[in-house]
């Protein structure tokens, strides 16, 4: 249920605060007053499509914030999208439109979180349901009409729809996958020609460390330098272990160090650690000498392996200008082209094989798309009894409904094409609901049709725009009666133009223009603004005052007396209810 809606400077609106309540919510006023500007905000509140004009003349920035009470399958689903509830029984859904040099940006927070288009979709199914004329072309439209049926259905008929989805899933990746290897044979054997001799190439190379060539480069640089690597490491030798000059190789200094230490530490046994440190060293040393000499003495020239490697390295450097540009890149296409390899030479994936696959999945597809229709038909029957019985007391005893279900190619959804067709008048032909019902019979059905799916509905809020629109007297009394019916089992708020309905509300508001002086001096027309005001009437008086003027009449005794009346009748009606 929406308890607030706070709107900061959306279209007219500078500033406005609703609190509503239970039952049945009336927004009245004057043509153009505004009133569907608030219904506006909600939409927008819950992700609807915006553009620049409702942001208000003069500033950059609008905000609608809508309070809701939530419910435990609510609060369950706010924790899967990871959205931490309130302390209190209540969701704050916010959107921020702010106006920039080219475009609109918006940003929608649940409980002060920032959320997506997608989960804002998903709040919105939870909460509202906004029915208005305009869903005329919506009730022309199959796919939207037949949503509709699979809806009042219920999880059976939903969980079956699923199946044929994913049915439809299965036989679409058949098919194209034989439609694949229809048209694209030619191509196939190309490719195949292709992989064969990229794979041979390749393994020839005898591709396996993506290292090698590295190893390569430094064995090239090794067998370059045979004769500086022997000098230098006959040098190193020296200096290290034995020295034919005068100057005394590394491992005798420390051999010395070490004889002098050993003194040293009989008298104080503190230089132990040096000492060993010291005879630590002269083992490393030595044992340094002894294999850079094996190092040097190993050493030889090798003209022929010099020129293996500077091929391989040539090889290798080809391979990966057309498989690379790095050896491990072309190793890793060479295993990846194996396996497309073996895919083209699948011979199981014929076209003969393909093609009862896909018979097959189409058979399937089928089978679950019948039972889907055995269980629409079903649905159907019972939205036919349902509506017509929720039509009668809206002066539509006469009206006959069905739900038109003809057989089409099956698809994700099925395979119907669903059509509501409608004849109002005895003797008439059935024809689709948009080509003979007019604009009061379609308020009428479209106000039938939410309340037969009131029942199954999650939605806790449902809104009307003018449904009343196009109809008086009786008609409009029915449709009165028939809103506060539902509004015993959701919250409804409702725009409108009759007294009739406007009587029977549990939360009646006022809608108007004014017009304000935002300059500092009052005489300064320029600065005039005009914005929607709001007032709850929350007694008899203020509203039977607005009855009356919505009533009109030919004197103001006249419609007073009216407007009484009709609260009267209205109590009567709900304490007839209640009895």
């Amino acid at each position: 249920m929406l308890l607030c809606l706070r709107i900061e400077n959306f279209a007219l609106i500078d500033q406005l605060e609703l609190e509503f309540g239970a039952g049945l919510n009336v927004l009245t006023g004057e043509t153009g007053a505004g009133k569907s500007i608030i219904l506006d905000a909600i939409d927008a509140a819950l992700g609807g499509k915006v553009s620049s004009r409702v942001i208000r003349t003069g500033t950059s920035r609008a905000m609608v914030e809508a309070t809701f009470t939530s419910n435990a399958p609510l609060a369950a689903w706010l924790t899967e999208q990871e959205i931490d509830l309130l302390d209190e029984n209540s969701v704050v859904i916010s959107r921020e439109i702010t106006a920039t040099a080219s475009n609109i940006r918006s940003r929608s927070r649940v409980n002060g979180v920032l959320v997506n288009r997608q989960i804002m979709g998903g709040m919105r199914d939870r909460l509202v349901e906004i029915t208005a004329q305009g869903q005329t072309v919506q009730v022309g439209q199959s796919a939207q009409v037949r949503d509709w049926l699979d809806l009042y259905g219920g999880d059976s008929l939903m969980q079956q729809r699923h199946k044929v989805a994913t049915s439809f899933s299965t036989y679409q990746q058949a098919h194209l996958a034989l439609e694949k290897r229809r048209t694209s044979e030619r191509e196939r054997l190309q490719q195949l020609d292709l992989l064969t001799y990229q794979v041979q190439e390749l393994g020839a190379a005898n591709l396996s460390e993506s290292n090698e060539l590295e190893q390569l480069g430094q064995e090239r640089e090794r067998l370059n330098h045979v004769v500086d690597l022997q000098q230098m490491s006959y040098k190193v030798y020296q200096a290290l272990y034995q020295n034919d000059h005068e100057t005394p190789a590394a491992g005798d200094l420390l051999g010395d160090s070490e004889a002098i230490l050993n003194d040293m530490v009989e008298y104080d046994t503190q230089l132990q650690p040096l000492l060993e440190l010291v005879r630590d060293a002269q083992a490393a040393v030595m044992e340094v000498g002894r294999q850079i000499n094996a190092y040097g003495d190993g050493l030889e020239a090798d003209p022929h392996r010099l020129e293996e490697v500077e091929e391989r390295i040539q090889e290798l450097k080809q391979i990966c200008r057309k498989y690379g540009p790095t050896l491990t890149e072309a190793i890793a296409y060479y295993q990846r082209i194996q396996g497309e390899l073996a895919q083209l030479n699948d011979t199981e994936q014929s076209i003969e094989n393909l093609e009862q696959q896909e018979k097959a999945c189409f058979e399937k597809l089928t089978q679950t798309s019948n039972q889907l229709t055995q269980l629409r038909s079903k649905a159907a029957a019972n939205l036919e009894s349902r509506l017509i019985a929720e039509l009668k007391p809206l002066a539509m005893e006469k009206v006959k409904f069905q739900v038109e279900i003809v057989p089409a190619f099956p698809t994700a959804t099925g395979g119907d094409k669903i059509t509501f067709i409608f004849s109002p008048n005895p003797g008439e032909p059935l024809q689709p609901l948009t080509e003979v019902a007019s604009g009061g019979e379609m308020s009428r059905f479209l106000l039938a049709l939410k309340a037969c799916f009131s029942q199954v509905d999650v939605a806790g809020t449902m809104v009307f725009d003018e449904i009343d629109v196009g109809v008086s007297g009786r008609v409009a009394q029915a449709i009165a009666e028939k809103l506060h019916q539902l509004s015993q089992r959701n919250q409804v708020l409702c725009v409108t133009h009759q007294p009739l309905v406007a009587a029977m509300a549990d939360r009646h508001f006022r809608v108007d223009k004014q017009t304000i002086n935002q300059g500092k001096n009052k005489k300064d027309n320029a600065e005039q603004r005009t914005v929607v005001r709001v007032t709850t009437l929350e007694n008899l008086n203020t509203r039977r005052e607005e009855l009356a003027q919505l009533a009109g009449g030919k004197s103001a005794s006249d419609a007073i007396a009216f407007a009484e009346s009709l609260l009267l009748q209205a109590a009567n009606h709900r304490q007839k209810i209640k009895n």
